[in-house]
């Protein structure tokens, strides 16, 4: 039984004619993308030939080989979709009626196809193979076997009747297929995603050469694990934004797609969603438990060391202690809240989490509020941006989220670990000024050991933990005035003086502002059993030691004048025992070297986690 393919049927599907079925055999296919393993084919309707793409999924079929040079496939689902100024058939389902044949009809090249792959036209002479062809079609008659297989045969194409001033056209309206994430490609035309909302980012708005303009951000995460951001701008923003809730599912559909920009996008997907105004988000009224609230992947804290700068990432920890909110001025002249928590892990190290904007009122307030009660929570964190400055911290951007004791297996094992003797397991701090392992490094030491040692007068710094109590403050310098401005992540930090306008002026921004920062820039005694030392405390060390931003401290004294409180918060930390972790190292002032101790931490001291370190220090000398 001879196989007649539907003639003019490709030049149909040019003109918009995507409902039919037609029978097109396959001259040619090509592998035009290794990485995302995308083929293209030649089709031929016996009269002329276009080029086509196939889906992502059905590429099962050309890799085992049911579709090959000569198969005779019947299109079931396409579109025609324009790819660099030209249209191209995008199969997405398809049927295979035979596998092997001649060449069908004498076809010819459709006008404004693309020469540039490198097809050729074959003809019916079997001494004259296709070009690019590594064998001869197989069949050797354009006849099958109907014993096994009976192929659905479609009439000759006939054009469609034309309608002129007789109605309007009814459309295909039929419903968008819904599509994982994970198959969604630019090639697509119609698709719907049914997706929960995992993160939100804040509206944000910008200037450049087309203007002024608003944006703003969502990812989504579906049943099957796949996770894709979306991306709305100006009028499309004012559509959806009180729209999306964090936490809901909705319906979205008619969005187009396109590359994602990965210096902004840290999900896993090379696609980008941007809504539109014909697009369509709809709010799924019952809850769909097939889809997760949302998907963590977690990286121990000892990884963070080697992880690039800016990387974003998810980490868990427990924490253990958390500095006030203080307030910081941007750049931009807009006031912002900073605070700092600490989490450590089971890798035994331990990182400093930098929290930005309202999230240090909402989960960094409850985190402070339950340490300070004596409970320690495990945090996690969903998308947090490293920082390589003085050491390896994250902290939190706009699309970062906050999990206050997550209902998941790994905060259960971290919470587990803790109680069980993780809370007294001594932890390497990686933020700040890193600390490295060997040697004299991190290890016990008393104040005079520091000098009999002579430690500090090496190439590189040596870093030691004493265990002391501060015997005297300096209160007439205890901090310095900070310039408040941000350059990127980081606040600029520099001196500030006044200037004639009783406003504050920063050389290194060139930039003047009505409030300084205030920092500190403690000098300080401490004392043990053995001996005293000066040291040095900055801004967050500072904060560890007195339990309250500079700036609080810096207003008892010079704003309101009250001499008996600002006295008494200086008092209250003399001869509190602390385990001071001290970077020291030889520098040259003038002419000068001088040995200068820093306190890169300070921990009060935990009286029980002390008398295990005793213990068994005890126990380790008996053995000697």
């Amino acid at each position: 039984m001879p196989i007649n393919l539907t003639r003019n049927s490709l030049a149909a599907i040019m003109d918009g004619d995507i409902n039919s079925k037609p029978l097109v055999q396959v001259l040619d296919i090509r592998l035009i993308s290794s990485n995302q393993e995308r083929y293209r084919l030649m089709l031929s309707d016996a009269v002329s030939t276009h080029q086509a793409m196939i889906a992502v999924q059905l590429n099962d079929r050309v890799n085992s080989g049911q579709v090959r040079k000569g198969s005779v496939i019947q299109l079931l689902e396409y579109i025609c979709s324009a790819v660099k100024d030209r249209k191209i058939i995008v199969i997405l389902n398809m049927e295979i009626i035979m596998p092997d044949c001649e060449i069908i009809g004498n076809p010819v090249m459709t006008t404004g196809a693309d020469s540039s792959v490198g097809y050729a036209l074959p003809n019916n002479n079997p001494s004259n193979p296709v070009r690019g062809s590594n064998t001869r079609m197989a069949a050797p008659s354009n006849s099958y076997n109907t014993q096994n297989f009976r192929p659905t045969i479609q009439p000759a194409y006939q054009p469609p009747p034309s309608y002129k001033n007789h109605g309007p056209v009814v459309k295909n309206e039929a419903p968008a297929r819904i599509l994982p994430i994970a198959a969604l490609n630019p090639y697509q035309g119609r698709w719907a995603i049914k997706a929960r909302v995992t993160a939100k980012g804040d509206l944000r708005r910008y200037n450049n050469a087309k203007g002024d303009g608003k944006v703003f951000s969502f990812d989504l995460l579906d049943s099957d694990g796949g996770e894709i951001r979306v991306t709305c701008f100006n009028a499309v923003v004012d559509r959806f934004y009180d729209v999306i809730e964090i936490g809901k599912v909705y319906m979205i559909s008619k969005g187009s797609l396109k590359p994602a920009q990965k210096n902004f996008n840290h999900l896993k997907n090379e696609w980008e969603i941007f809504l539109e105004a014909t697009s369509t988000v709809d709010l799924c009224p019952d809850e769909d438990v097939s889809i997760p609230k949302q998907q963590f992947s977690f990286r121990p804290i000892s990884e963070i060391e080697t992880v690039e700068n800016n990387s974003i990432l998810d980490i868990i920890g427990v924490v253990i202690s958390v500095n006030p909110s203080v307030p910081i001025m941007r750049k931009n002249g807009m006031e912002t809240q900073r605070r700092n928590i600490n989490l450590k892990d089971m890798s035994g190290r331990s990182i400093e989490l930098t929290l930005w904007g309202d999230i240090c009122n909402r989960e960094g307030q409850e985190v402070q509020e339950l340490v300070d009660s004596g409970y320690f929570p495990v945090l996690a964190v969903k998308a947090a941006k490293v920082n390589d400055f003085s050491g390896k911290s994250v902290g939190t951007i706009s699309s970062t989220q906050l999990f206050i004791n997550p209902d998941i297996p790994e905060a259960h094992s971290l919470a587990e670990w803790f109680h069980q003797g993780g809370k007294d397991c001594a932890s390497q701090s990686i933020s700040r000024d890193v600390m490295p392992l060997g040697g004299k490094n991190d290890v016990r030491k008393t104040i005079s050991q520091i000098k009999d040692e002579g430690l500090g007068r090496s190439e590189k710094p040596d870093w030691v933990t004493v265990k002391a109590t501060l015997s005297f403050i300096k209160t007439d310098n205890f901090c310095y005035t900070a310039c408040p401005l941000m350059i990127g992540d980081r606040q600029c930090n520099k001196k500030v003086t006044r200037s004639g306008n009783s406003r504050w002026v920063c050389d290194r921004c060139n930039q003047e502002f009505e409030e300084c920062d205030y920092r500190y820039l403690l000098q300080a005694q401490i004392q043990d059993h053995s001996g005293v030392a000066w040291v040095t405390a900055f801004q967050e060390t500072g904060e560890e030691i007195l339990g309250c931003p500079a700036k609080e401290l810096y207003a008892l004294k010079s704003e309101e004048q009250d001499d008996d409180r600002f006295a008494e918060a200086i008092r209250s930390k003399i001869f509190v025992p602390f385990l001071f972790k001290l970077k020291i190292k030889e520098e040259t002032y003038g002419e000068e070297q001088r040995v200068k101790t820093t306190v890169v931490r300070a921990d009060r001291l935990d009286y029980a986690a002390e008398s295990r370190y005793l213990l068994d220090t005890m126990t380790k000398l008996r053995r000697r």
